[in-house]
């Protein structure tokens, strides 16, 4: 009897170390890969490089995948791309809240960062540019912002084409007297900005942070009028603009994610980055010239008891 009771507790307990087993061996769920969104901005790619490196430790299958801010919204709703981990909530028009309201596109949370968008200039456009930081100032002085180009017109650089219209909205429905002039990526924008700053040339460009140039030289921020409540970028006037309304950076994911991955659902839902994590990272790669896989290394070792707990979720 002894022996019987034995025996069948070892059975069980075999069965219970089997059943353990396939749990975890379970993981990866699909060996389909995960179709992770590259955005063209260095922050982007850090997350994105973070969250593509998670995955791969819990034994996933990554594919990186370019897509522009507005583009990857279809490819996510369609399941053609399957997550990113930085979607700018206020860069992508009205397509990014239909398709969440739709339940077509998920979100997983907020990313942690602590964004900011507007127009910046550096400290010694104020000379220049007598009333600044007011936006209204710029009525008065856009020959001061002007190129051969432009004249008698500011010159403002505003956001890659494919990153939507804010800027030029917003010069258009306040009549401001500036041309908004898109950059070609974000190494060209900060490239200018640079240039103009070493030889003190005039320039105004929109800007976002966390970035690495406000940890390398000053820059002012344009100010607009404050409001209660979120700010409406359409149709503002003069008088009363209210600017931009600022941004949330969520972790996004295709409707499908959960049910074919959910492992890697719940630990990108724990996937959590700051602006400190952010900025450092964005230094190291656009300043010092480092591969961001490199960069991204060096994060995960020094980071290890932080992500540990986020991919023990199988």
């Amino acid at each position: 009897m002894f022996k019987k009771y034995t025996v069948s507790t070892l059975i069980a307990a075999s069965v219970l170390l089997m059943s353990s087993t396939t749990l975890v061996a379970a993981v990866p769920e699909s060996n389909d890969p995960i179709k992770v969104v590259l955005n063209d901005w260095t922050g982007q790619h850090f997350s994105t490089k973070v969250a593509g490196a998670l995955l791969k430790e819990m034994g996933y299958t990554i594919e990186y995948v370019s897509a522009g801010a507005l583009p990857q919204m279809a490819g996510l709703a369609q399941g053609n791309l399957h997550v990113q981990t930085e979607v700018w909530t206020n860069n992508v028009g009205d397509i990014y809240p239909k398709a969440v309201e739709s339940g077509k596109i998920v979100v997983l949370g907020d990313l942690g960062l602590e964004p900011k968008e507007g127009w910046i200039y550096p400290p010694y456009m104020e000379e220049k540019c007598p009333g600044l930081p007011n936006y209204e100032a710029l009525y008065k002085c856009a020959q001061a912002f002007a190129t051969a180009e432009t004249f008698p017109k500011g010159r403002l650089i505003t956001y890659p084409a494919d990153w939507g219209t804010r800027s030029r909205d917003i010069v258009s429905s306040i009549e401001l007297p500036f041309q908004a002039v898109a950059g070609g990526s974000e190494g060209a924008m900060i490239a200018e900005l640079e240039s103009a700053y070493a030889t003190k040339s005039p320039i105004i460009m929109m800007m976002w942070q966390p970035h690495w140039i406000f940890a390398a030289k000053d820059y002012n921020w344009v100010e607009w009028n404050p409001i209660e409540g979120e700010c409406v970028e359409e149709n503002q006037k003069k008088g009363s603009a209210c600017g931009f309304q600022q941004a949330s950076a969520n972790k996004v994911a295709w409707s499908g994610f959960e049910e074919k991955w959910p492992a890697a659902f719940k630990m990108l839902t724990k996937l959590e980055l700051t602006n400190k994590d952010a900025n450092w990272a964005i230094l190291e790669v656009d300043n010092s010239g480092r591969d961001v896989d490199d960069v991204v290394k060096e994060w995960l070792a020094s980071n290890e008891s932080k992500w540990k707990a986020w991919t023990a979720v199988q």
